[in-house]
This record gives structure tokens, C-alpha cells and sequence, in this order.
């Protein structure tokens, strides 16, 4: 019998049943009363995800699409833009920024570690024209979750932007943007969201929006600027929206509300601590040994074994999907997402597919109790639930 199929990847992730049946609804029209009004629902929503009193903008693109806007509105041809490269998403900041004729001020982070503030201090200080800086809170490529809270109490006291890709953090760990003091935080649907991708959001500070009046917006679609105007006075979109995510977004919302931020944090907590356990306990070694980010779980492998031979016989023996590393770690690294819908069964048969697939492949782990150590291990953290220090400024009952 073929295995069923687990998608623990970081993103696509596994979609919620209610999701998919959204998802196949009959078509309605995006400028009728009913539509409008399932928007303005949205854009109470998002706010109340994001941590914001602005408006949250949704586009029809991928993530990517939303850093290009983030850039395209905040930025303008010329300026100095401090990039945190730490990972292949940060080079992709890099790249964005140079397309839109930016200055561009690379700080290189080793793959695995996460900048500090004492880190962007120095590069400031060599580049005082800098006017923005852009971050990952989770690189996704590396499973690093970089210091947003402490950056932003850095740059809030500053004439400074502080622009954060948080892809692969909103829905799945805690960066309230008001609190915290965030300019410009973005994500895509296709990750803590739990929709297929298509949609992406940008959401900007008060003083971000200042930032965006002066720029004056150059691009046509990606109009932060119309967006924001067509939402506050119309509850429409722009341009025509991909209608059905965002009739998906408005259940996975209503999941969100049920279960509470509070409880969704918990949740994704547990399976880190599980998936990191169970990793450990096969002998292998983690790629960020600590500011690890909560949806993704890096792992190392061990000399001689090909990384992709291993995805390829999780997949094919176990129906287990995760994915590779990336750049200088492609072929060294399993990347295993436990993000969005996913619980304890699936991680467990993501551990279980990567012990596995590790013998098949030539590894060797002598652990006959991996799994039951991953399982203490999320019950544990479960009953704990995440650290104080990152639920601190977060309310997550907040309307």
C-alpha cells in the first residue's frame, strides 16, 4: 500500500480539511456587498495576527512579491539599506534591493547564527547614511530565528526602518509589530497560514506609512499606498484578488481565533522542542544550536550521506516530504517543517522517515528510542508552554 503522504516541508504546508473545502467554493464576485463585507472580517483579522492598528495589505503574489513592494514603497532609488545576510533569503534582500537601485550594505552572518545587535551598531557606524534594514525573523534556510524584538527597540529610537520578512514567523511564533516597534513586517499564505501560496500581506508603522508618502510609490501593482486607500475606504483590493485564498484566509483566521494566538504559540513550541529532540537522540546534530527558529528544524548530516538520496527515500518508502539545504548546504542538510497544520503524529513519522531513510542512505544511528523521546519531550513543552522572554508584549487575546 502506498503511504500516505506528509508534506513537512517549510512551506507548502499541509492544508486544514475546513481550509480545503473553503477553498472549493463557487466563485463570487470581488466588488459585490458579500465580498466586500467578507473583506472588511479579513482586514480585522490580519490586524489582530499581525499585532497592528494599521491596515494589513494582501496582494496576489508570492512572499517575494511582498519584500519587492516592501522595498519599491519604502526605499527609493539611491538610498543606503543595511541587508543581514545570513541565509539564501537574505541574499535574496540583496537582490531585491539592488534591482530597485539601492546602496546596499551586506552584513554577512555565519549560516546557522543569528545577528546581534551589537553587530548592526558596527556596521551603522561604518555606513551612517543607511536608512533602512532588512532581516529575516526566520531564516528559513538555516532554521536561525534572528532577534526582531531587539532590533526593533534599537531602531524605533532611530531614523531608521526596520524591515522584516516574516515569511515563515507570523502565525508560528510571536512578533507583535506594534509592540515590538516593527516599520514593515510581510509574510505569505502558504506557511503559518496554512493556504496554498498566492497571497502574500505587508503590514507598515505609522511612521512607515510617512516614509511611503514622501518615497511616492513608483510601482503600479504593487502600490502599497492604493492598497491602503482602497481598504480604509472601500474594503476592496486595488486590482482583482486571488478570491478564494482570501475566502481561505477568512476560515483560517476563524481557526486562529479559535484556538488563540496563546495556543497556537504553545503548540508550535512543542513540536520544535519535539522535532529537536528526536533529531538529537538519532545522534545528529543541529544546524542553529540556539536562536532556532519554531516551524523548521535544520539538521546535519553525516559525512558520505547524499542529502538527496535521503529526501528521496523518505518520500518514496515512508510518504515522508521535507527538503533540502540550500546554497553551500545543498546535499549536507535536511530541513524537516513541522509549521501550519501539522501535529505530533506527523512529526513523529518525520522522524521516523528520516531514521529510516538515514540507514538506507548509508548512515547509522544506534537510538531505539528516538521517538519516545521526541513525544516526552513535546508533552513536556506542551505543559510548559514557550519561554517568558518570547511571549513578553504579546497579547494574545487582543481584539
Amino acid at each position: 500500500m502506498t503511504p500516505k503522504t506528509r508534506l513537512l516541508t517549510p512551506g507548502p504546508t499541509l492544508l486544514p480539511e475546513t481550509v480545503r473545502l473553503t477553498l472549493a467554493m463557487d466563485m463570487v464576485h470581488h466588488r459585490k456587498p458579500g465580498f466586500t463585507a467578507l473583506l472588511g472580517e479579513i482586514q480585522a483579522g490580519l490586524r489582530w495576527l499581525f499585532g497592528t492598528a494599521q491596515p494589513v495589505v494582501a496582494m496576489g503574489c508570492s512572499g517575494t512579491g511582498a519584500m519587492t513592494a516592501a522595498v519599491g514603497n519604502l526605499f527609493a532609488p539611491g538610498e543606503q539599506v543595511l541587508v543581514v545576510e545570513g541565509g539564501k533569503f537574505g541574499e535574496r534582500w540583496t537582490e531585491i534591493a539592488g534591482a530597485h537601485g539601492l546602496d546596499t550594505v551586506i552584513l554577512s552572518v555565519p549560516w546557522g547564527q543569528a545577528v546581534t545587535v551589537e553587530h548592526v551598531q558596527k556596521a551603522l557606524a561604518q555606513h551612517p547614511g543607511v536608512k533602512g534594514i532588512l532581516v529575516q525573523a526566520s531564516e528559513t534556510s538555516t532554521g536561525v530565528l534572528h532577534p526582531v524584538r531587539e532590533l526593533a527597540a534599537f531602531t524605533r529610537e532611530r531614523d531608521l526602518m526596520l524591515v522584516v520578512d516574516g515569511i515563515s514567523a507570523v502565525g508560528i511564533s510571536p512578533c507583535p509589530m506594534d509592540a515590538w516597534g516593527i516599520d514593515c513586517l510581510l509574510t505569505g499564505s502558504q506557511k503559518g497560514l496554512m493556504l496554498p501560496p498566492g497571497l502574500a500581506f505587508v503590514a507598515l508603522s505609522a511612521r512607515a506609512w510617512e516614509r511611503v508618502e514622501r518615497v511616492n510609490p513608483r510601482h503600479y501593482y504593487f502600490n502599497l499606498r492604493g492598497e491602503r486607500d482602497k481598504i480604509t475606504g472601500s474594503s476592496q483590493t486595488l486590482f482583482t484578488p486571488p478570491i478564494n485564498l482570501l475566502m481561505g484566509l477568512h476560515t483560517c483566521l476563524e481557526l486562529f481565533r479559535e484556538t488563540t494566538l496563546e495556543g497556537v504559540f504553545r503548540h508550535q513550541w512543542a513540536l520544535t522542542q519535539m522535532a529537536r529532540t528526536g533529531a538529537r537522540a538519532l545522534g545528529l546534530e543541529l544546524l542553529a544550536k540556539d536562536h532556532f527558529t519554531w516551524g523548521l528544524t535544520s539538521i546535519l548530516l553525516p559525512a558520505g550521506v547524499d542529502g538527496a538520496r535521503l529526501l528521496q527515500a523518505a518520500a518514496e518508502r515512508y510518504g515522508v516530504v521535507m527538503a533540502g539545504g540550500q546554497g553551500q548546504l545543498k546535499g549536507r542538510m535536511v530541513r524537516l517543517g513541522h509549521m501550519g497544520h501539522v501535529d505530533f503524529g506527523d512529526v513523529l513519522a518525520g522522524l521516523a522517515a528520516l531514521a529510516g531513510a538515514l540507514a538506507l542512505t548509508g548512515g547509522h544511528s544506534g537510538s531505539r528510542d528516538h521517538l519516545e523521546q521526541a513525544m516526552a519531550a513535546y508533552e513536556q513543552a506542551l505543559e510548559d508552554g514557550p519561554p517568558a522572554w518570547a511571549m513578553d508584549d504579546h497579547n494574545p487575546t487582543q481584539e
